[in-house]
């Protein structure tokens, strides 16, 4: 979609602006179901927690209301019947009440009708994160078909691969198996369960639920009734899609549902039809009364869809969120705190920041966003080491100084890095700079079944890599360097990471420092600045590093990664990598950055 981030600030508020005037109450949704008010009401008071395709699908829920029928009875029919169905869960076979976002799901793709007979919803997005609980939801619509849809139903649950096919439909056979425990009714295979034939009764129900894999060309003869596509941002084609979908013809009641996260295939076929829901969804500000045309809101280039048998359910980010932010995760999450607990979201993104492959999972199966692949390298080993200079810094008189860390407990590197700030008298450039000097250390007693013991031992010996005694870093070793430090320079402040640094900075507060003493966050919006600085430095050669091989060791491993909004930070290339030394240089410079002299 070619749509500019101004344009799409402009829809959410017109959006917000709308549904605030909708009078609730005039559609009586309790009758339905309350759950529907609970989440109806959620969007309209709270639109900044929501997304704005979310929002424009509660817009365009209300404008179906006045357009078309609704089946009351048959969507209440439905809430009862998965209410008691049975399904896997961490604490066993359980039945589980639906959430107010469900309820709204089903509601919109069951209730809606043309007629008395044909029921207006066709096609069904749901766009959600990683374990929204997604494929369990949709399993109990293929079930509803196979019991109270045509005689002869055909549901197949499909997939890119038969391993991501099958997560569904064995779930389907096991609420099956807890319906019918011996299987009086039905009859179950590896890829499909059907009822029972019954002799001497051609009106018994000849129904099943198949499971498929992404092979089209074996595929004749279906009559499908309902399809549902796992995972279909993974697909690499449309073949098994449009062999199901264009199976339907006989049915008066087709249904096809799309369940997917986001992925990294950016040119695939769900792609596209994430492009075409998200214009249909967008559309529906330029209908009714007083609305905008098309060419009004968009401009030219926007070719409107207008398409009520599509239902569009889309989590992610707004243009303006951060991934960093617990507001985002909750946006994107609607199940965070029921079907996910209330703190994944913060160890996941912890976790992604250790690699570029972590940040990539991050943001595609918890974000819900498409990535770019738009890391790329940044300054070698072999650049930094041009600009490395072996001062004393406790030569250089009471300097300015900057100091920050990076922690680690065992099996990693810590790292401590001071930077020294000369105005006119810095030995490079134009007689002002820094100077970077970073110590690294390691517990002794974990160098013996370490991958890089050999390299470590070398560091050790030329007096590069400081060992600390026993299995875990010794806090106070660290603490008592940069005491000693403080002697021969200038400490202004000391910047550390607040989610790794308890035990040192209750020692460096003990000891006198806390009055200087600045948590520096890991997100990529804080790092972006001094990314930007340190690159401008080294140009200009306005900065210099001490020389020990770790430093070289550590920028050869860092990849530079940019986020949704643009910010920037290093990341290593993959997990086993260390580029502490990094990040440390560029905690310091932005600490220099954002200093106020008081």
């Amino acid at each position: 979609m070619n749509i500019s981030n101004e344009i799409l600030r402009k829809c959410k508020t017109l959006c917000v602006e709308r549904l605030k005037r909708i009078d609730v109450p005039f559609y009586d949704l309790d009758e339905i179901d309350e759950r529907l008010n609970v989440y109806a009401y959620a969007l309209i008071n709270k639109p900044d927690e929501h997304n704005l395709f979310e929002l424009l699908m509660l817009l365009r829920f209300f404008r179906l209301l006045e357009t078309y029928s609704f089946n009351t009875g048959i969507v209440r029919s439905f809430i009862c019947f998965y209410e008691n169905l049975k399904f896997t869960g961490v604490n066993g076979a359980s039945r589980y009440k639906l959430t107010p976002v469900q309820c709204f799901q089903f509601s919109n793709i069951l209730g809606f009708y043309l007629d008395d007979t044909r029921r207006l919803i066709r096609n069904a997005l749901m766009m959600v994160p990683r374990k929204y609980s997604k494929t369990t939801q949709v399993a109990s619509l293929a079930i509803w078909d196979m019991m109270f849809g045509d005689n002869n139903a055909e549901a197949y649950t499909g997939a890119n691969s038969y391993e991501q096919a099958q997560i569904c439909f064995k779930e389907i056979k096991a609420v099956m198996r807890r319906l019918d425990k011996r299987l009086k009714n039905f009859k179950t295979k590896r890829e499909k369960i059907a009822f029972k034939e019954v002799k001497n009764k051609p009106e018994a129900r000849t129904s099943f639920i198949r499971c498929l894999a992404n092979n089209a060309d074996a595929l004749d003869g279906l009559n499908a009734s309902t399809v549902i596509m796992d995972e279909y941002s993974q697909a690499d084609n449309a073949d098994l899609y449009n062999v199901l979908t264009t199976s339907m013809g006989i049915r008066t009641n087709p249904l096809v549902v799309v369940i997917t996260t986001a992925s990294d295939k950016n040119e695939g076929p769900f792609v596209t039809m994430l492009d075409a829901d998200k214009t249909i969804l967008l559309t529906e500000l330029t209908l009714g009364e007083s609305a905008p045309t098309p060419l009004e809101l968009f401009g030219a280039d926007f070719i409107p869809l207008d398409n009520d048998r599509e239902f569009v359910h889309i989590f992610q980010p707004d243009v303006d969120d951060e991934e960093s932010d617990p507001r985002t995760w909750a946006k994107v999450q609607p199940h965070l705190g029921i079907t996910v607990k209330n703190d994944f979201y913060e160890i996941m993104y912890a976790k992604a920041l250790a690699s570029a492959d972590d940040m990539k999972a991050f943001r595609t199966k918890l974000l819900n966003i498409f990535v770019s692949g738009n890391d790329r390298p940044w300054l070698t080993g072999a650049e930094m080491k041009k600009l490395s200079d072996d001062l004393d810094i406790d030569t250089q008189g009471a300097r300015p100084c900057m100091c920050s860390m990076d922690l680690s407990i065992k099996d990693d590197f810590s790292a401590v890095t001071y930077a020294l700030y000369y105005n006119g008298d810095f030995g490079h450039g134009n007689g002002y700079g820094f100077h970077f000097h970073t110590d690294y250390y390691f517990p002794e007693g974990c160098l013996k079944d370490h991958p890089n013991r050999r390299l470590y031992e070398i560091w050790a010996k030329q007096g590069h890599l400081k060992l600390t005694p026993g299995n875990v870093i010794d806090y106070r070793q660290i603490v008592e360097d940069i005491l000693e430090h403080n002697k021969h320079v200038k400490i202004l402040q000391i910047g550390y990471d607040p989610y790794k640094s308890k035990d040192c900075i209750n020692m460096l507060s003990a000891s006198g420092a806390k009055s200087v003493l600045v948590p520096v966050r890991q997100t990529y919006s804080e790092f972006t600045a001094p990314v930007e600085s340190w690159e401008l430095a080294t140009r200009t050669k306005a900065l210099t590093i001490n020389a020990n091989p770790i430093n070289y060791y550590c920028f050869d491993n860092a990849i530079l990664d940019e986020d949704r909004l643009e910010n920037t930070k290093p990341i290593k290339r993959t997990k086993s990598k260390k580029i502490d030394g990094v990040i440390t240089n560029l905690m310091a410079l932005k600490e220099f950055n954002n200093y106020v002299r008081t």
